[in-house]
């Protein structure tokens, strides 16, 4: 039973992306550090390549040092690992701070190579851009192609349209069937209206012809 206990929580840690020792620091190193690592091959970051490198390097150390630790491993301390997530932080802020500002650059300078790569990084908010990134798009549409983040950022606004008419169409409809409704009420309320006032003019000429033929029958004797 120990055994397979044993086994379980291995197999756990081993399909686990991250470790969970300190995650909540350490999944925002390791979430980024793919993301981070392919920005060595754009030209506005060639000069932060070997820190990159390094980085990556440390970063991939770092993990397997936490899963070390998770599975039991006493030569390494927990201190150690936190430390290191503190540094490697850092460095991971660092670069978000740059891919920040080469999201400004690009605007400023209408650089739309980068800016299709900066949005389609996976190292920003675009949903907090998202207005600015359309905005940029559709000035420069003739030279960018709608692809990653654009495409995502179109096809939710063609859904929302089409969303919108479709509750407009919807409330047309149940307006078009209330009216409707309204009428053939308001047709029954007259047709009642013209079957009384039939009924109560047909009954005054049986009146008036029966009064007559009393009369009549008065004046015969």
């Amino acid at each position: 039973m120990k055994k397979i206990f044993i086994l379980s929580l291995l197999v756990g840690m081993l399909s686990a992306q991250n470790p969970t020792v300190y995650s909540s620091l350490g999944d925002k190193i390791y979430d980024n550090a793919q993301n981070i690592e392919k920005l060595k091959d754009l030209e506005y970051f060639l000069s932060f390549r070997s820190k990159i490198e390094q980085y990556t390097l440390d970063v991939e150390n770092a993990k397997k040092y936490g899963f070390a630790i998770e599975s039991g491993d006493k030569s390494k301390n927990k201190r150690v690992y936190l430390n290191n997530l503190r540094d490697l932080i850092k460095t991971n802020d660092f670069f978000l701070r740059s891919i920040q500002s080469s999201y400004k650059y690009a605007i400023e300078n209408n650089d739309n190579d980068l800016f299709s790569y900066v949005i389609n990084s996976g190292l920003i908010d675009t949903q907090k851009h998202k207005d600015e990134i359309k905005e940029y798009y559709i000035a420069n549409s003739e030279d960018i192609n709608a692809t990653g983040v654009i495409q995502k950022f179109l096809d939710e606004d063609k859904m929302m349209e089409e969303q919108r008419e479709a509750r407009v169409k919807a409330n047309k409809s149940k307006k078009d069937k209330e009216a409707e409704k309204i009428r053939r009420i308001r047709q029954k309320d007259k047709e009642k209206d013209e079957a009384l006032k039939r009924s109560l003019e047909e009954e005054l000429i049986r009146k008036k012809t029966q009064i007559r033929e009393e009369q009549k029958r008065e004046l015969s004797y």
